[in-house]
């Protein structure tokens, strides 16, 4: 492929993808403006600031992660652009916020998806949630407390604010983003080509390998650690599908499928996901390491409790079961 063809096929893939993601976005930003100027979100803020205060975030944060449960991680870095100007966070606060938004977010689809393949719904919606606001809340307070990542974070470069003006009004909303979704799809490039660059070196090769040992440790079946690679590294939605198909074909317990979906539901798309929060500031370190540190203790505390207390006998794997 000449460097010409696949640059063009590289802004096609790009365009595709953005516009399937300014359906999201759009309707998000459009929704936080008008919330904004009716003074809803300003009443959502007061309602949600105890339970926030909890986790140490300001009430804004728990908006852009409600917005991000609903429609995904777009959809919340949508909602963000519209807090920019006001929302003050340190880079532990933004870190904490980021990796619950990677934890949990896009529900009503990915739990979709999971639920086809053989687990629950509810079971795995609330793990997700659980872990999401243990860790955030975990991360946010150990930042406070012990002083580290301690540093203000501005957001205002999502709204191109020092680039389009200080306009207000609609006009003001308009220019930003309009700015807000440029930068949008610059980012979908970069993921894109680093991607395929990741692949053309053997670095996701390579991944998937040092992933797969980790799989097994946490007390999942070999058969079914090599497939949820797959979507540990490319998403809920590719991992889901390649296990709903081995599911079929090798007919895995319900006590696999679960394990392997709980793995998924905690810890999918790896490289994109991370790489999006990065650019918005978050800390590598809480976002992926801790992410899959965490995702491979709670995995196997459920294998081990789901071992002891399963009967000694076990009957024959059926097909996929819903627990």
């Amino acid at each position: 492929m000449t460097l010409y063809a696949y640059v063009k096929n590289l802004l096609g893939r790009s365009w595709r993808t953005f516009l399937a993601l300014a359906r999201i976005m759009l309707p998000v930003m459009v929704i936080v403006y008008v919330g904004q100027r009716l003074g809803l979100v300003e009443m959502l803020g007061y309602a949600i600031a105890p339970a926030m205060a909890l986790i140490d975030l300001p009430p804004g944060a728990g908006i852009v992660w409600a917005t991000t449960l609903l429609t995904g991680l777009y959809g919340g870095i949508a909602a963000l652009s519209g807090f920019a100007s006001n929302l003050e966070l340190t880079v532990g606060q933004l870190s904490a916020l980021c990796a619950m938004m990677l934890f949990a977010h896009a529900l009503p689809i990915e739990q979709a998806i999971v639920r086809r393949a053989g687990a629950s719904f509810w079971l795995t919606t609330l793990l997700r949630i659980g872990v999401a606001l243990a860790y955030g809340a975990g991360v946010a307070w150990a930042c406070r407390l012990s002083g580290a990542l301690s540093e203000p974070v501005s957001l205002e470069w999502l709204r191109g604010s020092s680039l389009v003006g200080e306009s207000t009004g609609l006009w003001g909303w308009m220019q930003s983003t309009a700015f807000t979704l440029a930068i949008t799809f610059m980012v979908i490039i970069v993921l894109l080509l680093l991607l395929d660059i990741f692949d053309r070196l053997g670095i996701t090769r390579w991944i998937t390998t040092a992933l797969t040992p980790l799989l097994r440790i946490s007390g999942l079946d070999s058969r079914v650690a090599t497939v949820t690679t797959v979507g540990v590294l490319l998403g809920l939605t590719y991992g889901g599908a390649v296990i709903i198909e081995e599911a079929r074909k090798q007919r895995f317990s319900a006590r696999t499928c679960f394990l392997a979906l709980a793995w998924l539901s905690l810890s999918h798309s790896l490289i994109e996901d991370t790489l999006l929060m990065l650019a918005l500031g978050a800390d590598i370190w809480i976002i992926l390491v801790g992410r899959v540190l965490i995702t491979l203790m709670i995995v196997a505390v459920i294998a081990y409790g789901w071992k002891v207390c399963e009967p000694s006998t076990t009957p024959p794997a059926s097909s996929v079961e819903r627990l």
